[in-house]
């Protein structure tokens, strides 16, 4: 894929998955090379410079040479969000107010089956067992009812230090209102135990919401020490490799920080590798004129990631669980809405104890990595079902640089066909079909329960394995086009290299509609601002100066629990007017979401958020260069069904040009992901390059 450029030097972006790295160069004229390389868990930089080598051997450089003409890194990795879901985080203890010591405990939200008693209650976070009261309390106003019991604080520091915690997260009631307790437990600690990684509720994450404010606070201090380690662990190897550019870390808002602030505040990289597909998704989808619904979804080896793009929109939500809703662990802060189920290339199929076949949510990560990578894998995963089925080219994968074992492959696949009765084949497309209803389910999660009809959508595919099965996926959810760009397979480092360096600053303060205090919301907004100017003058001071500011508010009706995020239609409420705007952009919000709104509520207005964005300079996609049409073909039996086997055209993705149109059943094999068209798809090659499928709804037809 070719880009036209603004000039500026070389940027680099970096999505390191479970199971592969994924590196995207654009050189100083906007050209686009693709680099990917099994991740090494144990030295990240490792599977990241042969990634980079990769790139670089395309580009016709060495590595020290590649770096030296790079200007900007953006790196973004998974490594958080595994070691969360794993529970292989900092032992944490956590400091909060006398007489609240079940926050973590008691969480908030709903469940499923309100009448399921089977179901044991979650644990929290942070083990109850971990958790010390601090003698101290601040009212609703800031004021100070009871003062710090600094002995009382002191003491509960050495039996910290004695039982061996390793972070500390303190989050006191009220401490948003006056944080002067806080800051105080910070400096002791940072005095009887320095260097223990702590986070203090106020600074992370300033909102009203408790149980929000205290879990977020506790992922971040757990994290901190591994985080810290693996980000310091990251510059040092790119500095030593000969990198001199600035470096920054994609962030959970579809954003990028400076690798200092994320250092500071690790929670930012949570779930930040699919925050940066609806990026991508987004330009992609504009180049080809659709703007309305896009369904933005991204098929890694470990997991499935979808998100959704309205009218140009990312959708923002408050309300991110790591895990299972309500069972999970609530996230806390401001973050895309992507959707994550453990369904990808590498995700294992097994029979449950009632002998029913499941696929997922584990996976064989990098390594062992699935049976047909020959590196001592046995189970059965998606990419062997696909290399079964004919779908992969076993002398092809990764652009030939990877050799699959297709023996490997089915004799990992007989361990679930022999119980089920079944032959390999058959098997192979169950375990397919099983994976893309998993899949289905979560695009229906961010679409029909969201009040929306995924058939009035288009989708954007991404991902290496989101070519295998897209089209039965978007024929069970009535889509007629997918789109499917040539970079599909770096899907999440493509969007960071679209994105801006953005921060965010919030502040509560609960008003209504009926009653609405201009004046302290503005204080509010001003208190945002300077924060936000703090980050922008430290940024401007290195050459980032093309920012800009937006601010948005978290409402509800009276009575309702679940907030909606508004925009504010300027910078401050200064008149009636405007906070009558405000209204009317929630209750236009509210219809939109819910299909109804009530005009006879009141409006109660919580937390203020502004963000301040940095532009940085960005490639624009320009013409496919190409012949229209295709170059040497050939054919591979391949099943399309349980009893659907037949001959499909397979053709390079080199060789075709804009304006190339291929007709199903056929085989569209890129260096690092492939194309699947059953009968009744075509894919015509677009302008920009991208594979525009149009899909036959009707299968029997197809």
């Amino acid at each position: 894929m070719t880009a036209q450029g603004s000039g500026q030097g070389w940027r680099i972006t970096v999505d390191t998955g479970g199971t592969f790295t994924d590196v995207v160069i654009a050189d100083g004229d906007g050209r686009f090379t693709i680099g990917k390389a099994l991740t090494t868990p144990e030295r990240i930089y490792v599977g990241l410079e042969a990634a980079l080598a990769t790139a670089a051997a395309e580009l016709g450089l060495e590595l020290p040479a590649l770096l030296g003409r790079t200007e900007v890194f953006i790196y973004g990795t998974t490594r958080a969000t595994n070691a969360i879901v794993t529970g292989n985080v900092a032992k944490t203890a956590f400091l909060t107010t006398a007489g609240f010591p079940d926050v973590l405990v008691l969480r908030e939200g709903g469940k499923f089956n309100p009448h399921d008693f089977s179901t044991p209650f979650p644990a929290p976070y942070v083990p109850r067992r971990h958790t010390f009261e601090i003698d101290e309390r601040i009212d609703a106003r800031g004021r100070i009812y009871r003062p710090l019991d600094e002995q009382q604080t002191i003491a509960t520091l050495r039996i910290i230090a004695a039982r061996g915690f390793e972070a500390c997260a303190v989050s006191l009631l009220w401490a948003i209102a006056n944080p002067v307790h806080e800051q105080r437990v910070g400096a002791l600690i940072e005095e009887r135990l320095p260097g223990l990684p702590y986070t203090l509720s106020h600074a992370l994450n300033p909102i009203l919401r408790e149980y929000r404010r205290a879990s977020a606070t506790a992922i971040d201090a757990s994290i901190k020490p591994l985080m810290q380690a693996h980000l310091r662990d990251l510059e040092a190897d790119l500095r030593s490799a000969g990198f001199s550019g600035e470096i920054l870390v994609s962030t959970t808002i579809g954003g990028c920080l400076d690798i200092e602030s994320v250092i500071a505040k690790p929670i930012h990289t949570v779930r930040s590798g699919p925050a940066m597909a609806p990026v991508a998704g987004r330009r992609y989808a504009a180049l080809e004129d659709r703007h309305a619904a896009v369904l933005v979804v991204d098929t890694g080896g470990t997991t499935f990631d979808v998100s959704l793009v309205r009218d140009g929109a990312i959708t923002i939500t408050q309300e991110t669980w790591l895990g299972e809703r309500f069972t999970g662990h609530m996230l806390g802060i401001p973050a895309v809405d992507a959707r994550s189920v453990g369904a990808g290339g590498g995700s294992i199929a097994w029979l449950d104890p009632a002998g029913l076949l499941r696929v997922g949510p584990h996976s064989a990560g990098a390594r062992p990595g699935p049976a047909c990578y020959g590196q001592g894998g046995h189970a059965p995963t998606v990419t062997d079902a696909a290399l079964v089925l004919g779908y992969i080219d076993p002398d092809y994968f990764l652009g030939g640089r990877m050799r699959l074992d297709v023996a490997a492959a089915r004799a990992a696949l007989a361990t679930i066909a022999e119980p089920l009765g079944l032959a390999v084949e058959a098997a192979a497309y169950s375990v397919f079909a099983v994976s893309n209803e998993t899949m289905i389910n979560a695009i229906k999660d961010i679409t029909v329960a969201e009040g929306i009809d995924p058939g009035e959508a288009v989708i954007i595919a991404g991902g290496g394995a989101a070519g295998f099965g897209i089209v039965p996926i978007a024929r069970e959810l009535k889509c007629r086009t997918v789109i499917v760009p040539r970079t599909a397979s770096v899907l999440s480092a493509c969007g960071m290299q679209f994105s801006e360096i953005q921060v965010e600053h919030s502040a509560s303060v609960p008003t209504r509609s009926t009653d609405f205090d201009r004046a302290a919301v503005n204080r509010a907004l001003d208190g945002i601002d300077a924060e936000l100017a703090r980050f922008g003058t430290r940024l401007a001071a290195r050459g980032f100066l093309d920012s800009y500011t937006s601010y948005r508010v978290d409402a509800h009706y009276a009575a309702q629990v679940w907030d909606l995020a508004v925009d504010l239609p300027a910078a401050r409420i200064a008149t009636p007017a405007q906070q009558e705007a405000l209204c009317e952009a929630f209750h236009a919000s509210h219809r939109r979401v819910f299909s109804v709104d009530d005009r006879a509520s009141p409006i109660e207005f919580l937390n203020w958020t502004g963000r301040l964005a940095i532009r940085l300079p960005q490639a624009t996609i320009a013409p496919a260069a190409g012949v229209a049409g295709a170059g040497q073909t050939q054919t591979r039996s391949a099943l399309f069904d349980l009893d659907l086997r037949c001959d499909a055209t397979v053709l390079r993705g080199d060789t075709l040009g804009p304006g190339a149109r291929i007709d199903g059943p056929a085989i569209i094999e890129e260096a690092t992901t492939t194309l699947v068209l059953p009968p009744g798809a075509c894919a015509t090659v677009s302008a920009s390059g991208s594979y525009v499928v149009e899909v036959e709804l009707d299968a029997a037809r197809a």
